[in-house]
């Protein structure tokens, strides 16, 4: 009995361990954009979609460790292909009549320059 439990138990584990990778991993994706330039609202990309098409992308925050590796404030960049990997995260605020707003914050997480 004792050992059934303890079978069950571990394989309950490691179920919810491999759906917690599962998902962290799930929650990054990958971009590839040359660099336009850094504005007061974010990091912004330019991509090509299936249809030729040009589209940007912006990106709110950038990982910290990458700040002192890519200065991207700067024009020196702008201009370079990059493969950016990124994650979303939805941020939630209540404005002064009680209202939700959400709004989705794009972080860069790593930089590759192609």
């Amino acid at each position: 009995m004792k050992t059934r439990f303890i079978t069950i138990a571990s394989c309950l584990a490691f179920c919810f361990l491999l759906l917690t990778a599962m998902n962290s991993i799930q929650d990054t994706e990958t971009f590839e954009g040359v660099y336009d330039g850094h504005e007061d609202y974010g990091y912004n990309f330019i991509g090509v979609d299936e249809d030729m098409e040009e589209y940007t992308m912006t990106f709110q925050k950038m990982d910290e460790s990458l700040i002192k590796s890519f200065d991207l404030k700067s024009d020196k960049l702008i201009g370079t292909m990059f493969s950016v990997t990124y994650s979303v995260n939805i941020e939630k605020e209540v404005d002064e009549d009680g209202y939700e707003d959400e709004t989705e914050i794009y972080t860069i997480l790593a930089l590759k320059k192609l």
